[in-house]
């Protein structure tokens, strides 16, 4: 078989103009990587989530990310992020009174919201002898009926025909530091990060099993906006990816690396090497509106946009 290659890019977040808020470095960032990956000519983009700044709230930024895609002729896939359809489920509210952390839990409808533009989910599907899978693990004790599909396919998985490679796409890391790492505390501001990056016990030792059984030899996870060196977890690579949009938590690791960019993937025989590309400029631009982080309804200001 000859060489081929693959794009795993993530934490697009570009925003709209149309929107309470909008970073013109995100939007740019975004145009950098997408014209980037365009000339590396890839057969396939694999998007790990946050395609979208905030497509949990409007329609309109799934269809203008949409449309970026579309046009760049690469065939893709993508799963949601947390910005695209919600956080992972908690009863807790966390230490900071201006995020609204159990209101902010993925919904049934932002789902189907998400999979109205961008396909069913959880998926799996092989592209030369090489299996891709995408689910939202945010969804677990959540008692969502999604919650019940994820279980049941990520069951099917062993039964379907072997594979050289099987390729997993997570937006939430499986784990932050160590697979058996305790559960952190959403209430204490030195553990709040952690656990809203990661997946809990027992539900994350359960995705691995299943990881195990079907097979899977890579798994990407966004979300964190900081990229690391592989981890080797009994034979399965984890790579925690880069951001387009914006850098985070760069501090979490001795061998933590902020810098923006993607995955460009090199399929051979045998194995799939995997190589940072780091965007080739980042933006400089200044301007734009509204505030950040996760904010609540009450300080969403419309009358800020550009186009209205």
């Amino acid at each position: 078989m000859n060489e081929w290659h693959f794009v795993h890019v993530a934490d697009m977040q570009p925003g709209s103009r149309r929107s309470f808020r909008f970073n013109p470095k995100y939007y740019e960032n975004w145009e950098i990587a997408r014209k980037q990956i365009i000339k590396l000519e890839p057969e396939l983009m694999v998007i790990g989530g946050d395609v979208t700044r905030d497509g949990h709230y409007h329609d309109f930024e799934f269809e203008e990310m949409k449309t970026s895609l579309d046009t760049m002729n690469i065939l893709y896939r993508a799963i949601p992020g947390n910005m695209d359809t919600g956080n992972k489920h908690t009863d807790k509210q966390g230490p900071n009174p201006k995020r609204d952390d159990i209101g902010l839990n993925v919904t049934s409808e932002q789902l189907r919201r998400f999979s109205k533009f961008f396909g069913e989910l959880p998926w799996t599907f092989v592209h030369k002898n090489v299996r891709f899978s995408g689910f939202y693990a945010a969804v677990t004790d959540s008692g969502l009926p999604e919650e019940d599909i994820m279980w049941q396919w990520l069951d099917d998985l062993k039964d379907l025909p072997p594979v050289q490679h099987h390729v997993m796409m997570n937006h939430y890391a499986l784990f932050i530091d160590d697979l058996n790492e305790p559960n952190f505390d959403i209430t204490d501001p030195e553990h709040y990060s952690a656990c809203y990056f990661g997946i809990d016990e027992p539900y994350r030792r359960r995705i691995f099993n299943a990881y195990r059984k079907a097979n899977v030899t890579i798994v990407f996870s966004s979300h964190i906006h900081c990229r690391r060196p592989v981890q080797i977890v009994e034979g399965i690579r984890f790579y925690k990816s880069p951001a387009t949009a914006f850098s985070q938590w760069d501090d979490r690791w001795g061998d933590g690396d902020p810098t923006l960019g993607f995955y460009y993937c090199h399929v051979n025989v045998g194995e799939i090497v995997v190589e940072f590309v780091p965007l080739e400029r980042v933006s400089a631009a200044t301007g734009g509106w509204g505030k950040g982080g996760h904010i609540r309804p009450e300080d969403r200001d419309y009358s800020l946009a550009e186009l209205k």
